[in-house]
């Protein structure tokens, strides 16, 4: 960021970066708007399909999965927040688990600490430090062709926001030189060759990884339909595996929202 306090985004390296690989790709950044992934879900339904990055330095009214609201912030140094929506054509034989290799590629980028919570969280010291929002919309060209759009909320400061389910944290904390411009610098190719990469070989290549990070790894969870029990990480598709004293639960993102239980030591089931 320059001395007169304007973020200064890297999107001609970014550009240069991702072009070769995704023709056509843009980015822009924009000073405040709604949401980022609104914008451009509003873009593709009147026929702008192009792959394209857009950043908000703020979002009035920024959304995170089942529609919650997402709290960013701005700080004294530019950005508390890093939010962004990532918008592009893909066609994968098998969607399942595209959240998760968003998140993988986020936490590999950043810092070895960082794991993830099962389906959208990136979490450090069960603390949320990041989410993501998918959202995808049927094009009329391409066969089996649909237009995605990541969206992602990164605390860059710790926000001061009261009465969350989840304590929040910042990656100031675990990388305090990294600002907003400089976090997405770090992110975007990286982020962009994952998702080609899961496109093409869908989530198994990355299960192993996944699980490496997974914050819910042989602990007691409870999901949205009052079943409890211990979460034994994620199958080649990217569906959470709990075993209950029903026996085993295979559990997938658009069914329950899932939770560490409170308890003193591991649950046995």
């Amino acid at each position: 960021m320059n001395p007169a306090g304007v973020v200064q985004w890297p999107c001609a390296a970014i550009r240069q970066a991702i072009a070769p690989v995704l023709p056509g790709f843009t980015v822009e950044v924009l000073p405040e708007i709604d949401s980022t992934n609104a914008e451009l879900m509003r873009r593709v339904q009147t026929g702008r399909s192009d792959p394209v990055l857009l950043v908000a330095e703020h979002q009035s009214a920024g959304r995170g999965r089942l529609g919650r609201h997402w709290h960013g912030s701005h700080g004294a140094c530019g950005p508390g927040t890093l939010t962004f929506s990532l918008g592009l054509a893909l066609a994968p034989k098998d969607w399942s688990g595209l959240s998760l290799v968003v998140g993988l590629s986020l936490a590999q980028s950043l810092h070895p600490d960082i794991l993830l919570k099962w389906p959208n969280d990136l979490w450090w010291r069960e603390r949320k430090l990041a989410g993501i929002l998918i959202e995808t919309v049927t094009l009329t060209h391409g066969a089996g062709s649909r237009y995605v759009v990541v969206g992602v909320g990164l605390n860059i400061q710790r926000p001061e926001v009261a009465g969350l389910a989840t304590e929040p944290a910042g990656l100031t904390e675990l990388l305090p030189q990294l600002d907003a411009a400089q976090t997405l610098g770090r992110i975007a190719g990286p982020l962009v060759q994952a998702i080609q990469a899961f496109e093409q070989h869908g989530f198994a290549p990355f299960q192993a990884d996944f699980n490496a990070r997974d914050a819910l790894a042989q602990r007691a969870v409870s999901l949205s339909n009052g079943t409890r029990g211990v979460a034994h990480g994620v199958d080649g598709q990217g569906v959470l595996r709990v075993q209950s004293d029903a026996g085993w639960q295979r559990v997938m993102s658009a069914e329950v929202s899932v939770r560490p239980t409170p308890a003193s030591g591991p649950a046995v089931f």
